[in-house]
């Protein structure tokens, strides 16, 4: 099966690329890239991709502009060279906060990022919760949409007692994602009434649900700067809650996210490794999950051709 399939890195995130041809069984192949005297990207690929099926690991991560040119590069680089198939592996698409036109004259950035993808060269993407669901239908080439919706709720379920767990949602847009964690933990449901005033200006509300003398699990889809944590935090602890956990699968952590969730009274905060987080942004409450195996597995049933909905079925 490995004969045809190639793996390639980009620079934002090569410890999950490797981490997933390790579980796959194979080495991650080789490209170089680098810069000219003007700043412009090369990318050169070291091996034949002729007729192979190749995957590119590439989070939109900071700085994004390069991570995302890097990107374009190496799909055009790879077209020609002539593979058979390519495939843009996307564990983090920051862009899809950019899904809605919300203000006069602005661009929505998350189509636009999935029509030069597809102008570069991927035949199709794989990616992992993205922000909004509809930012699927954005894309004209085949989307395989993973989630650690599963890997996440699993570590809660090892230690916690759920019949005195509540699930949480930070507001009414993340009801929907976090309301499929609280099915699978079977624990009742909570919302944050949230107004977001800005990007890191968040106001919250009040709680609707029962949190009292409770262990909350606030989900997410990705944790930013994290002023609606910190906020959501301090509205649970006021309505009672007993304990404060998150699951989170993409921590991007910019601004004074480290400082203020590790002065928060959040006991663990669970994200993945979708996202590489640098030591100078680890802190004692951050806990690391991998979704290499997930990839891995995805990855393997797109190149045979097997279903990918089917690594969720129970």
């Amino acid at each position: 099966m490995t004969n045809d399939l190639k793996i390639f890195s980009g620079g934002s995130n090569p410890n999950l690329a490797m981490e997933i041809c390790k579980n796959i069984g194979i080495s991650l192949s080789t490209m170089e890239t680098s810069r000219f005297s003007n700043d412009n990207l090369f990318v050169q690929i070291n091996e034949s991709v002729r007729e192979k099926d190749v995957f590119v690991v590439q989070s939109l991560t900071t700085p994004v502009s390069d991570h995302l040119m890097e990107l374009m590069i190496t799909l055009d680089a790879l077209r020609s060279a002539s593979a058979k198939r390519i495939t843009a592996v996307i564990p983090y698409y920051s862009y899809a906060r950019s899904d809605k036109k919300d203000a006069p004259r602005i661009s929505i950035a998350a189509r636009l990022v999935a029509d030069l993808l597809k102008t570069a060269g991927a035949d199709r993407v794989l990616t992992m919760d993205l922000h909004a669901d509809a930012v699927h239908g954005f894309f004209s080439i085949p989307v395989d949409h993973l989630t650690a919706m599963t890997t996440i709720c699993d570590y809660f379920a090892a230690f916690l007692d759920l019949s005195k767990v509540v699930v949480v949602a930070t507001d009414a847009g993340g009801a929907k994602r976090a309301g499929r964690c609280a099915k699978r933990l079977d624990t009742s449901l909570a919302i944050i009434d949230k107004r977001r005033l800005s990007d890191s200006d968040v106001q919250q509300g009040l709680v609707v649900g029962n949190v009292k003398d409770l262990d909350a699990i606030v989900f997410d889809d990705e944790i930013s700067t994290g002023g609606t944590l910190v906020s959501t935090v301090e509205t649970l602890k006021q309505a009672g809650a007993a304990t404060v956990y998150v699951g989170a699968t993409h921590p991007v952590l910019c601004g004074r996210a480290v400082e203020n969730l590790s002065r928060s009274q959040i006991s663990e905060i669970v994200v993945t490794n979708t996202v590489h987080v640098p030591a100078e942004k680890q802190f004692p409450q951050l806990k690391s999950l991998s979704v290499a195996p997930l990839f891995a597995r995805a990855i393997k049933h797109i190149h045979t051709g097997e279903s990918v909905s089917a690594l969720f079925k129970p």
